[in-house]
């Protein structure tokens, strides 16, 4: 008896460290911004944003503990923690297109208890389940992300520009809209996109029923991240910049100008959005490409190699990214 209620106690605790992390995000955030604005970007400022960085990201490794492994719904909430950079953006935006009298740190706080009750409360789910492998499903991902990655590179190339300056950014990027706005390409772009939004979805739905091994739960939750990052930022440019602001997604747009992003209240939450994002869209291709090469017999060795320089890479290229972002120049 005392070891079935002790096991239904874990179970009830089990969601609230994730929803803890969601929840204690937008605080973080706050308290770098009051550590800027009274002391500077000095290194308590710092740590501050470092532990910004470091509660989603404490959401991938709650998926892969005891906990997270033993329950299904607890796994899945903790890889919607990690995609609370772009959830709390998405948030602010909505506020703001809505009018919303209330701070949008309210309503993110009533959405992520709210999870938490339904986690905690919700039936137990087994955790042993052989995801379905929907081959059709898993090459058009493949396919489509092979098409989306050219606007990808050379939309990260663009983003690199910015240590050069704004100049820089604005002449690359000029080109490439004469191609990626154009009244053809543009719409076939945003297809593809939401296709492998609801495609991706759906896969890491199946493959988070069951507990995941480093390498799969960081495709699994990249890609988690990566839905929420593209709802959210078609929502930011199409929506909200395009169709109700009539301003242009440019340079100054994308770094909060005139304040910039680590000087302003609202804009720093952008900080950890672009910065996780830049990374896991890389983490996710490398992940993807690991997987294709273990099925078709590379030495698991060179392929954990080559996954884990895949990885350094993507993080040099969202640091050199988000510097560039911030003010940082060559």
């Amino acid at each position: 008896m005392s070891t079935e209620v002790s096991a239904d106690g874990r179970r009830g605790l089990a969601p609230w460290p994730p929803v803890a992390a969601a929840l204690l995000y937008p605080w973080a955030l706050r308290a770098f911004h009051g550590a800027a604005a009274t002391e500077g970007l000095t290194l308590v400022a710092g740590a501050w944003l470092a532990v910004a960085f470091a509660l989603p990201l404490s959401c991938l490794a709650l998926a892969l503990s005891r906990a997270g492994q033993r329950s299904v719904a607890t796994r899945r909430l903790a890889f919607a923690g990690l995609a609370a950079p772009p959830l709390f953006v998405l948030t602010g935006v909505l506020a703001g297109l809505l009018h919303s009298p209330v701070k949008d740190v309210w309503p993110w706080s009533v959405l992520w208890i709210g999870l938490g009750l339904a986690t905690a409360l919700g039936k137990s789910a087994g955790t042993e389940r052989e995801p379905r492998s929907w081959p059709r499903l898993r090459v058009a991902h493949g396919v489509a992300a092979v098409l989306i990655l050219l606007f990808v590179a050379f939309h990260l190339f663009n983003h690199l520009t910015g240590l050069l300056g704004p100049d820089a950014h604005a002449r690359l990027m000029k080109l490439g809209r004469v191609v990626y706005r154009s009244p053809f390409v543009e719409p076939v772009l945003v297809i593809l996109f939401l296709s492998q939004v609801l495609g991706g979805l759906a896969m890491a739905w199946r493959w988070s029923a069951r507990p995941l091994d480093v390498a799969r739960a960081i495709q699994v939750g990249s890609g988690a991240y990566l839905a929420a990052f593209i709802l959210t930022h078609m929502n930011s440019a199409f929506v909200s910049a395009r169709m109700v602001h009539h301003i242009q997604t440019d340079w100054a747009w994308a770094t909060g100008a005139p304040d910039g992003l680590l000087r302003d209240a609202w804009n720093i939450r952008l900080v950890p959005h672009y910065a996780l994002g830049a990374f896991f869209v890389v983490a996710h291709l490398v992940c993807g490409l690991r997987q294709v090469l273990l099925a078709h017999g590379v030495r698991r060795e060179l392929v954990n190699g080559l996954w884990g320089a895949g990885l350094a890479g993507a993080a040099a290229l969202s640091a050199a990214i988000t510097a560039g972002l911030c003010g940082l120049r060559l």
